[in-house]
């Protein structure tokens, strides 16, 4: 799984998911991506089984890019767990997500498989998201 190596605090605060990502919005690297139309947190587990079902449908063909990374940690309290003693321990880590970021991109394979590829991707997240094309002018 994807994790910091190292972090300045261990403990995030929440924070709010509003408005649209303007940065990391456009295809930078390949010819196809998957950008988000919603907001929400990816954990580090699905972003791992999202690029496991591309790279196994395409048989290892292609380039694959993962434009997230879970930097955020989350925390949760013990099961069965009086209310107060302060917050609780990261137990994962999550890569806020806004509308419009680009989640994956993928080159050197036809559109058609790369279209099945990142639908499959987009099956193990938690949001909605689209499939895109480079325009070449």
């Amino acid at each position: 799984m994807l994790s910091p190596k190292k972090v300045k605090y261990r403990k995030h605060q929440k924070g709010k998911m509003r408005g649209f990502a303007y940065r990391g919005s456009n295809l930078d690297f390949g010819e196809y991506g998957l950008k988000a139309l919603e907001c929400g947190y990816i954990s580090s587990k699905q972003i791992e089984a999202s690029r496991v079902a591309m790279t196994r449908f395409v048989k290892r063909g292609g380039k694959v890019w993962v434009r997230i990374f879970p930097d955020k940690p989350i925390t949760k309290k013990p099961a069965e767990t009086r209310m107060g003693k302060g917050k609780g321990n990261p137990e994962e880590w999550v890569s806020v997500i806004k509308p419009g970021r680009m989640l994956f991109e993928m080159e050197g394979v036809t559109r058609e498989v790369a279209q099945e590829a990142l639908e499959l991707a987009a099956y193990k997240l938690p949001m909605k998201s689209k499939f895109v094309v480079r325009e070449e002018f």
